[in-house]
């Protein structure tokens, strides 16, 4: 996962009327995207289809943004809260996590 500025041109699958369509984001505009595209637009608001948790889903990457005001240990604890849902869910869950800094 890279959090970049778009060109305009990538692809985001998204659903429109219930049907897969494909959107691209505005030139400028801060995405997260990977090798086959734009997995998030709007920095964390708009998933794509392609990566969306479904039933089946055996492994998931969560990225929590935390803006200054949060702080680290709100960041964490953000986390930890997350971690925990998540085993709640499945207690054979495995959850490991990383903080990536400026």
């Amino acid at each position: 996962a890279r959090l970049v500025r778009a060109t305009g041109d990538e692809e985001f699958g998204t659903m429109a009327h219930g049907e897969p369509a494909v959107e691209h984001p505005k030139p400028g505009e801060v995405i997260w995207r990977d090798a086959a595209g734009v997995t998030c637009r709007c920095w964390n608001w708009r998933q794509c289809f392609r990566t969306r948790i479904t039933p089946v889903t055996v492994s998931a990457v969560f990225i929590i943004d935390g803006l200054g005001a949060l702080g680290s240990d709100g960041l964490a604890a953000a986390g930890d809260e997350l971690a925990s849902c998540l085993v709640r869910l499945n207690p054979k869950a495995a959850v490991a996590s990383r903080l990536i800094t400026a």
